[in-house]
């Protein structure tokens, strides 16, 4: 029990870092099949349009991307990785936690928008396939709040 409560902090941190994966993919693989469904009606009407809905449906993994980086680089900076782990507080454990989860609150949730937004884009993608590129930009506009989370989260990690 006492080595556990030596390194509480250290497993605090560890959970913010994980949560910051696991909600930002778990958010990436429902905005994915969103998309993935509506793009199953479109492609099994015209096999032909497979490439436009399939680059509408890789927009909303990206979150789970931007989750795995904050991961990667709180364990880097915790030590984790290197085979380091540095000891902390359980204060300092919460501030690692607390700085992941912009990216872990914000990725899930943006990732589900976007997922809808590209959905609307296959739809698009069946009646008016030229525009395929207006229904990648709305689907983009969301991009740019999760590139928020990403860097508010990196941010803090880095100034801890």
């Amino acid at each position: 029990m006492e080595w556990f409560m030596e390194n509480a902090g250290l497993y605090v941190a560890i959970i913010g870092a994980s949560l910051a994966v696991a909600m930002a993919c778990a958010g990436s693989g429902k905005g994915v099949g969103l998309v993935g469904e509506a793009a199953a009606g479109v492609i099994s009407e015209d096999p032909n349009k497979f490439a436009s809905c399939m680059i509408l449906q890789i927009l909303p993994g990206t979150q789970g991307l931007y989750g795995l980086v904050i991961w990667f680089y709180a364990l880097f900076s915790l030590g984790v990785i290197g085979g380091n782990p540095e000891a902390m507080t359980v204060g300092q454990g919460l501030g690692y936690c607390f700085a992941c989860l912009p990216m872990g609150i914000g990725g899930y949730f943006t990732a589900i928008a976007q997922g809808r937004c590209a959905a609307g884009g296959v739809s698009l993608v069946a009646k008016r396939p030229e525009e395929m590129s207006k229904g990648i930009i709305m689907a983009i506009m969301v991009e740019f709040y999760a590139i928020l989370c990403l860097l508010a989260s990196f941010l803090m990690l880095l100034f801890l």
